[in-house]
């Protein structure tokens, strides 16, 4: 049985331009409908609804910064994937459209794999946002999706790049939020204080990794404290920009939303397993953590750099304790330790450790 062909909408004033990229969709197996301005592509894009839009900025009658709006206050047309072409290299053009909506764009003059790509890409994740709305999506796939969201990944990059060394205090308890943070390199910790100075983790963060963004969506103050574990590079997403792509981009926002609540159902259970598992389970499920956390490739041992003192923290324990439960684990053969690098020699093993 064969495959309904994909649909692209070109909108491009430049006849050769139009002509040619609809030749090498159409060579692509792709069915091609063109407007030669902007009235007319929109016409054309709520008559045909396609699968994906090409749309060129400057044009006459109306340009594809207007195009782009009158499709997106179309319930149909909405959510088209929107591909701008442009002859501008300069950002600001390019970020512009970003902000309004564009899934993607292609500086003229492009190429035809440069074409092709870029369509199969968008139309690709089409297909997964579609799937993914229909089935309730884990942690991971939901980061997944956050870090993969271009006009998320542009908002990281254009933030502040700031480096941090190892300890130095990212944000305090009780301090008013500025900035959603993106780690670009390092691993980040965050963690309360009780009363009495000990300290407990709630949470790890390493590269592509977003924190900070809880109280921003919430409205309040950070009610954690955050700290770089080594040298580190963040990119500072400002709160005011987090918020408008929010409220542009509904997908994201209910990502973030989702995420928020899977880090309150975490920690729940991080305060059950410190009521409720002795010691020595905690600190095996502490190490099978940082080993998903920190591990570059799927495997059943994984080097862990991490102080006694942080994971008491995460433990929520003596760091006496700790070095006991280490050593214990030691000499079962669990993991190896030179300093505070942890080998874990089997993290199927430590799964099975018992209460």
């Amino acid at each position: 049985m064969n495959q309904q062909k994909k649909t692209v909408l070109i909108i491009e004033d430049n006849q050769d331009i139009r002509e040619s990229t609809a030749e090498i969709l159409e060579l692509a197996n792709f069915s091609v409908y063109t407007a030669e301005n902007g009235k007319k592509g929109v016409e054309l894009a709520q008559a045909q609804l396609p699968d994906i839009i090409l749309c060129d900025i400057m044009m006459p009658e109306l340009d594809g910064y207007g195009v782009l709006y009158l499709l997106s206050k179309n319930e149909n047309t909405a959510n088209i994937p929107f591909i701008f072409l442009t002859a501008k290299a300069e950002r600001a053009d390019m970020r512009k459209g970003m902000e309004m909506g564009a899934d993607d764009y292609l500086t003229k003059p492009f190429d035809d794999m440069e074409l092709i790509n870029a369509v199969e890409s968008r139309l690709s994740k089409r297909e997964r946002v579609l799937k993914s709305s229909a089935t309730a999506a884990s942690l991971e796939n939901l980061l997944d999706e956050a870090r993969s969201a271009k006009l998320l990944t542009e908002l990281s990059e254009s933030g502040r790049l700031r480096s941090f060394k190892k300890k130095q205090n990212i944000y305090m308890d009780g301090d008013t939020p500025q900035n959603v943070y993106f780690v670009k390199k390092g691993k980040i910790r965050t963690y309360l204080i009780y009363e009495d100075g000990r300290e407990i983790i709630t949470g790890m963060h390493s590269e592509g990794d977003f924190f900070g963004y809880e109280a921003v969506l919430l409205n309040k103050s950070y009610t954690e404290n955050a700290e770089s574990m080594d040298d580190s590079e963040l990119h500072l997403i400002r709160k005011s920009e987090f918020n408008t792509l929010l409220f542009k981009d509904i997908g994201i926002a209910k990502r973030f939303i989702e995420l928020l609540s899977d880090n309150i159902v975490e920690k729940q259970e991080q305060l059950l397993k410190l009521a409720y598992n002795s010691v020595r389970k905690r600190v095996a499920d502490a190490l099978i953590i940082l080993s998903d956390k920190f591990m570059k490739e799927p495997s059943d041992s994984c080097e862990i750099k991490v102080s006694r003192d942080d994971l008491a923290a995460m433990v929520g324990t003596a760091t006496e304790t700790i070095s006991r439960t280490l050593s214990d684990f030691k000499e079962e053969r669990l993991i190896v330790k030179e300093g505070n690098t942890i080998k874990v020699l089997s993290i199927e093993k430590l799964k099975r450790v018992k209460q």
